[in-house]
């Protein structure tokens, strides 16, 4: 699991990254000054990316075992600006909580 999480996070990472290029700074350079560069060339790299994304949330969805409902929502979260980050730390946190080791409460006497 450690290899597809650390995947994931990367994924993640760069997704979150391009897709705030392409809203913070491409599309203000096509509409405002008429220069569809960036969103040519960024549009482009984060659609690409965008589906490293799903198969890596994929790939660490059915290897820790989420409901449907987890591995969609977290898929979705590479459309929107700054939500790639959020949900990346939240799926570090889930899995960190599931992965620590349980010890088992004290037996009252």
């Amino acid at each position: 699991m450690g290899g597809a999480l650390t995947r994931y996070r990367v994924i993640a990472w760069i997704v979150g990254v391009a897709l705030v290029v392409l809203v913070l700074i491409g599309m203000p350079l096509k509409y405002l000054f008429h220069d569809p560069t960036v969103v040519a060339v960024v549009g482009t790299a984060h659609g690409w990316l965008y589906m490293l994304y799903l198969a890596a949330t994929f790939d660490l969805s059915r290897r820790v075992h989420w409901p449907l409902k987890r591995m969609l929502l977290v898929m979705l979260a590479g459309t929107v600006p700054f939500v790639s980050f959020y949900a990346e730390r939240r799926v570090s946190r889930w899995l960190a909580h599931e992965r620590r080791p349980r010890t088992p409460e004290p037996v009252a006497g």
